[in-house]
């Protein structure tokens, strides 16, 4: 069996941490008007005992830069504004960033926090 999370991702310069499963797969992301976030929606196997790591994304503007060992997994459009949101994944030898403080980043410049919606 599997089954599909939705992970709300900001933009920030340091990544969103996300526990997931073994064999998961980035399905969808979509920039949400009313919260005025992206969201990240990942397939995952519901495997009894399937691993679960720390998996780490970050969201950045068209034009901004980013490592090439990012892997690019999807652009979020805001339907009611000019900006385009692109989600990459950081590979595991470059989380050397904050991560002790990533998870959520407020657009308001608030504390980091984690969270999941379904």
């Amino acid at each position: 069996m599997k089954t599909i999370h939705k992970f709300r991702l900001e933009p920030g310069k340091e990544p969103t941490s996300l526990s997931l499963h073994d064999g998961y797969r980035v399905v969808r992301c979509e920039y949400m008007v009313p919260d005025k976030s992206v969201y990240l929606w990942v397939e995952q196997p519901l495997r009894v005992g399937a691993q679960t790591r720390e998996h780490y994304f970050r969201v950045a503007f068209s034009g901004e830069p980013v490592p090439d060992s990012y892997e690019y997994r999807g652009t979020a459009l805001d339907t009611f504004g000019p900006e385009a949101y692109h989600v990459f994944e950081v590979p595991e030898g470059e989380r050397s960033m904050d991560i002790g403080r990533s998870s959520n980043h407020d657009f308001s410049g608030g504390q980091w926090h984690g969270s999941e919606a379904s």
